[in-house]
């Protein structure tokens, strides 16, 4: 219904009241609206971060796994460099008691038979 244009009636008065109460709640009812709607944004950002965060901590407890599986070999590797370190110097040893032997063979060569095979020259 349309209200009436007819000056000095009451029945304005209070629809304009009407109206402008509607209109401020209308306004407090969209400014709470935004704040929601900023707040769920932000949330959704919030748990975007998070998973992130989470998805690191993934990777850094797959470091922590790896660098654990290095250290459980470094007590068979210092193992097995003193195995080679004792065999090297058990080497050197055998090498140090007797040095004439490398690189030197004894031959013997028939002296008497090839003097004999020689033509003698008069």
């Amino acid at each position: 219904m349309r209200a009436s244009v007819a000056p000095n009636r009451q029945s304005q008065l209070p629809g304009s009241v009407a109206n402008a109460a509607a209109a401020a709640k209308l306004l407090e009812k969209k400014k709470e609206f935004e704040a929601v709607a900023a707040l769920e944004r932000a949330s959704a950002q919030f748990l975007k971060r998070i998973d992130e965060l989470g998805d690191d901590f993934d990777v850094m407890a797959d470091a922590g796994i790896v660098h654990g599986q290095v250290l459980e070999q470094w007590p068979n590797m210092f193992r097995i460099l003193s195995l080679f370190l004792s065999q090297r110097e058990q080497h050197m040893d055998d090498e140090e008691a007797s040095p004439g032997t490398t690189g030197e063979r004894l031959v013997r060569v028939p002296i008497e038979e090839l003097r004999q095979t020689e033509p003698k020259a008069a």
